[in-house]
């Protein structure tokens, strides 16, 4: 079924994005007439040629011939650079079209390349909002210059200076993680006081709530979930059960002490393995003392400072971290994360109300990843799918775990979609299919008794026996990431994206092609 996918080095798949990016775009009707050949140099048949002569003019018909290849060298960059420039304006001319308030949300178990989106749209908006999750998300972003940002809490507008970056009351925020994640963006050159604003109701994720975690995970043994063992799950569990402490409370600290005693001591009594001392807690409040002196800046009652901005009429940009099929509501329960990725989660974690709400992205790869535990209908075993994670370079952001990876899971993909209410997609990764003879699309569920599931199913014994029944397309061999518009891409790729249209009913606007900014194809959306 399926040749090796080709992992090229990044210096050669740099070297052929480099080249294609040149030799791809077809001339423009304003670009200059290629350089006329040089002329002949005819030699009078009635005089003998000395060898100096002959070798002077050789010479000079060898300068004429190079200096007519640099022309035409110059000819085919200039035409290039005109053909790129006009993509850009097209892109440029889609990117504006988007709404006020707009979302990118992830449409499978995360990972997909929402951060380089955001990072992107970032430039055309006020602001850049984080909605829930925490530390447990990891967004891949890249500067001008190449530099690569793993970013775990900080909106991926961070690396914009006009963006005000916000981490809303829907997330956990665990202080001495966030702190080291600016003091790394500081570190590299990047401003992030004044851009900052913290909600003064997000809750505060402590080291006992990691210890949890872990504690949890043990326990578990043979039936673990597969956490970021960040004490994510730990710190919704505290919030839901009403005994957490939110960034509010670090203005008081007079009642600090006695509330972090109660979390302690709830810690203690669920957890035998779980101890700790009077010292032992004097030490954490005197910590978050001095954490409270540096977070003061930051702290914003962040749902007034949304509202006014979507009310006064500008750019609101919403980052979702993790992903639709990891939703506690309705993702693969129990194997999800702790919050809603999906799109209540961002009316729960900022304030914002749903009518306010435009454009809703939904990001995709053009296959499938997921880390940790839980089903995976279309995922792959054996060679095919350990060279598609290399390929891809599927380990995870924040853990470092290898991805499991498999075909593009439509019947996921579309439920995500029917969720969310998606205006269009981002299909990202699609250059990591280059190389196959052929892909194939999990299209339906069939149940043990032959029948085809109407929906993905809640049941996640029925979900681990289902069929997975699959479309065949055939693959494309060539390099694509250096290509910068729809038409330019393999009949094979466009058809795949046809393809993937045709079963969600949702307009795949946006196509990932690459990891730098500058490698997405952008698609009219008339």
């Amino acid at each position: 079924m399926a040749a090796a996918v080709s992992a090229p080095s990044p210096a050669l798949r740099g070297a052929v994005s480099a080249a294609c990016h040149v030799a791809a775009p077809k001339a423009s009707s304003s670009a200059a007439s290629p350089a006329p050949p040089a002329p002949r140099v005819t030699l009078r048949s009635s005089f003998t040629q000395s060898p100096t002569a002959v070798t002077g003019r050789s010479r000079s018909s060898s300068c004429r011939k190079i200096a007519a290849s640099r022309r035409r060298s110059a000819v085919s960059a200039s035409v290039a650079a005109s053909a790129q420039d006009a993509h850009l304006a097209a892109a440029e001319a889609e990117w504006a079209k988007l709404s006020k308030v707009c979302a990118v949300l992830g449409t499978q178990w995360g990972d997909e390349g929402k951060g380089k989106l955001v990072d992107i749209l970032a430039q055309r908006y006020d602001v850049v909002a984080r909605c829930q999750g925490g530390a447990n998300a990891g967004h891949t972003i890249y500067d001008s210059t190449g530099r690569r940002f793993a970013l775990h809490l900080v909106p991926s507008g961070i690396l914009h200076p006009n963006a005000t970056c916000v981490v809303g009351n829907g997330p956990v925020i665990h202080l001495p993680g966030f702190f080291k994640e600016l003091d790394g963006l500081e570190a590299s050159g990047v401003r992030v006081a004044g851009r900052i604003l913290v909600s003064d109701r997000a809750h505060l994720l402590f080291d006992l709530h990691q210890t949890v975690d872990g504690l949890r995970e043990a326990e578990l043994a043979g039936d673990k979930i597969g956490t970021t063992k960040r004490g994510i799950g730990p710190c919704y569990a505290s919030k839901a059960i009403r005994n957490g402490l939110r960034v509010c409370d670090l203005r008081r600290m007079d009642t600090f002490r006695a509330k972090l005693d109660t979390l302690y001591r709830d810690a203690a009594m669920r957890f035998p393995a779980f101890t700790y001392s009077e010292a032992d807690l004097d030490a954490e409040v005197a910590r978050y003392q001095e954490f409270a002196a540096r977070l003061e800046p930051y702290i914003t009652d962040t749902v007034h400072y949304v509202g006014e901005a979507v009310r006064g009429g500008r750019r609101v940009l919403v980052e979702g971290g993790q992903a639709t099929m990891l939703d506690v509501d309705f993702g693969t329960y129990p194997f999800v994360t702790s919050s809603n990725p999906s799109v209540g989660g961002i009316c729960t974690g900022l304030g914002i109300p749903p009518r306010a709400l435009g454009d809703i992205i939904g990001v995709a790869k053009a296959y499938t990843t997921r880390v940790g535990e839980g089903p995976y209908p279309t995922e792959l075993f054996g060679e095919l799918g350990e060279q598609l994670r290399k390929a891809g370079h599927e380990f995870g952001t924040t853990t470092g775990r290898p991805r499991r990876c498999g075909w593009l899971d439509v019947v996921a993909l579309r439920y995500a979609c029917h969720i969310n209410g998606f205006s269009a997609l981002n299909l990202t990764k699609l250059d990591v299919l280059s190389g196959l003879p052929e892909l194939k699309l999990g299209v339906a569920y069939r149940a043990p008794d032959g029948s085809v599931l109407p929906a993905f199913p809640a049941d996640l014994e029925l979900l681990g026996q289902v069929e997975v029944e699959y479309e065949t397309v055939p693959g494309w061999q060539e390099d694509i990431t250096g290509v910068r518009s729809f038409e330019e891409l393999p009949a094979n790729a466009q058809a795949y994206v046809r393809r993937i249209e045709q079963l969600l009913d949702v307009p795949v606007r946006f196509i990932g092609v690459g990891p730098g900014r500058d490698a997405m194809i952008v698609r009219s959306s008339e």
